[in-house]
């Protein structure tokens, strides 16, 4: 089997975090393992043996230069060149294959020397710049895995990195992509500038295969993901005990962009979990906060959406029962890591690495590598116990578990500073409440209470991020209820549009 060397250039300490980073996804990476070893002169032991020498020799012997450029220029030898000068200009020499990433979107703060080397290096070939080091290891893996379809090394390419059959670039919503890119450039200085053409963006983010949209860009970019992966939907159920059985009260099946389907499944969840609501004295927004924080919620459901192995007929699962929340994803662990490493400091190994990186920019994803540690962190802070994490039957499951605690013939709420905006504290619906009315429009119209508040307000108030969700099963059905009035009734789509209780939702709440 063929093993290519990498020798990862440059010996700043500025990029320190960076070239420990591809080391080690390379390590833990399953594919790539196999097929790359990696040169970090950090890692060389002492010898006597002059340096220089020692790192010219290791890039006569690799295959391919890895070179990281920052703001940092080093230490010049008597021709003032830095080793990472010398470095790049003998791979050059020798005809090294070279992948080029320079740190950062301009030269603002860069020793001159080190945008002198950068432009040397843009002369010669396509350089790819980033900003953290998620970004980094995303387009360090894309460009191995071509260089190894290249080389004919292997014939095939992970399935977030291949060519969407049958799709094309008109499957792909505009609309989407310039939406992420004004998100990504707030979220995390995404490096692209507004207005830049959405073929740009999908080229830098490496979801195109030869101008083809790959798999990533369908299930994050596309007018209809699920005509292309059936399997990425995510169904949604509420039970009323314990165990999976029948009535079902809540069932949803949310298809859509992977944005779509993070944003509709934590709403869904966050609608029917208890809600403690404060009143003003603490400030002009009343204070909200439910039973499994949100952070919890929103990191098991987008681990599942972002790391599900995508080549299986399952779909991610979220269930919600009297005691706990169980989301089940579809995959396993990849091989470097065990459950038990899942709850210590680790290596971030993502299972659709081009997935992974998106979610990232737009903070859905916010520390990778650190997420099962901050869900247990956030559940112990809310006095919740450990969330549980096992492999079964070729799903990951994770456990939340609910504020309950068990009696002889029931279970209880543990905390009655909780008021249940689902009306399921003992498992029933209170009467006074209609059966038409759901779940959602009670929560609505819980937080209105004798609030006038535009749509915009209510919704970012509930932390629902999807818009559509917020619209067809909330503020829609009060609407129709009656329960709900607009302040200009005449002009729907007004800018100065608000909402407030009418005298049926204000006697449903006193009922309630």
């Amino acid at each position: 089997m063929t093993v290519l060397r990498i020798f990862i250039s440059s010996v700043q300490k500025e990029l320190a975090d960076e070239r420990r980073a591809i080391r080690d996804f390379l390590i833990g990476d399953a594919l790539l393992r196999k097929f790359f070893d990696v040169f970090l002169f950090e890692d060389v032991p002492a010898a006597d043996k002059r340096a220089d020498t020692t790192y010219l020799d290791e890039v006569a012997r690799c295959d391919l230069y890895l070179g990281i450029f920052g703001n940092e220029y080093g230490w010049q030898d008597e021709n003032g060149l830095s080793p990472t000068h010398h470095e790049f200009r003998e791979a050059t020499r020798l005809g090294k294959t070279r992948l080029i990433f320079v740190k950062g979107s301009g030269n603002a703060g860069r020793h001159p020397k080190m945008s002198t080397l950068i432009d040397e290096a843009g002369a010669s070939l396509i350089r790819r710049r980033f900003n953290a080091s998620e970004e980094l290891v995303s387009a360090v893996y894309a460009s191995l895995i071509r260089i190894l379809e290249e080389r004919e090394i292997i014939r095939y390419t992970p399935f977030d990195a291949t060519w969407c059959r049958n799709a094309s670039i008109d499957d792909l919503d505009n609309d989407k992509i310039n939406r992420f890119l004004i998100h990504a450039r707030n979220a995390r200085s995404f490096p692209l500038a507004d207005g830049t053409q959405p073929i740009e963006v999908l080229t830098h983010l490496n979801l195109l295969d030869k101008s083809r949209p790959t798999h990533a860009a369908i299930l994050l970019f596309g007018k209809s993901p699920q005509h292309f992966v059936i399997s990425s939907e995510v169904k949604c159920a509420r039970f009323h005990g314990f165990d999976i059985e029948k009535p079902i009260p809540s069932y949803q099946v949310y298809k859509g962009t992977l944005f779509d389907l993070i944003d509709q499944s934590k709403d869904f969840v966050l609608s029917k979990i208890d809600l403690w609501t404060g009143d003003r004295s603490q400030g002009v927004q009343v204070p909200t906060s439910y039973e499994i924080p949100q952070e919890v919620v929103s990191e098991a459901i987008v681990n599942a959406i972002c790391h599900r192995d995508y080549t299986s007929n399952g779909s991610v699962q979220v269930m919600l029962f009297k005691d706990r929340l169980e989301v089940w994803n579809p995959g396993s662990l990849p091989p470097s890591l065990t459950v038990e490493m899942l709850r210590q400091p680790h290596g971030s190994v993502p299972h659709n690495p081009l997935i992974a990186e998106p979610l990232y920019l737009t903070k859905y994803i916010e520390r990778m590598g650190t997420g099962i540690r901050d869900m247990i962190t956030r559940c112990n802070e809310a006095g919740l116990r450990e969330p549980e994490i096992r492999i079964e039957g070729g799903f990951w499951i994770t456990t939340i578990w609910r504020k309950w605690t068990p009696s002889p013939d029931r279970y209880e709420p543990a905390s009655k500073s909780y008021r249940g905006v689902t009306g399921e504290v003992t498992g029933e619906v209170t009467p006074y409440v209609p059966l038409e009315v759901t779940d959602e429009v009670m929560a609505l119209i819980k937080y209105l209470s004798d609030q006038t508040v535009s749509r915009t307000q209510l919704q970012i108030a509930m932390n629902l991020q999807s818009q559509a969700n917020f619209r067809d099963r909330y503020l829609q059905p009060a609407l129709e209820f009656e329960l709900v009035e607009m302040t200009i009734p005449d002009k729907p789509k007004s800018r100065l549009q608000k909402y407030r209780l009418t005298d049926k939702g204000r006697q449903l709440l006193l009922r309630h």
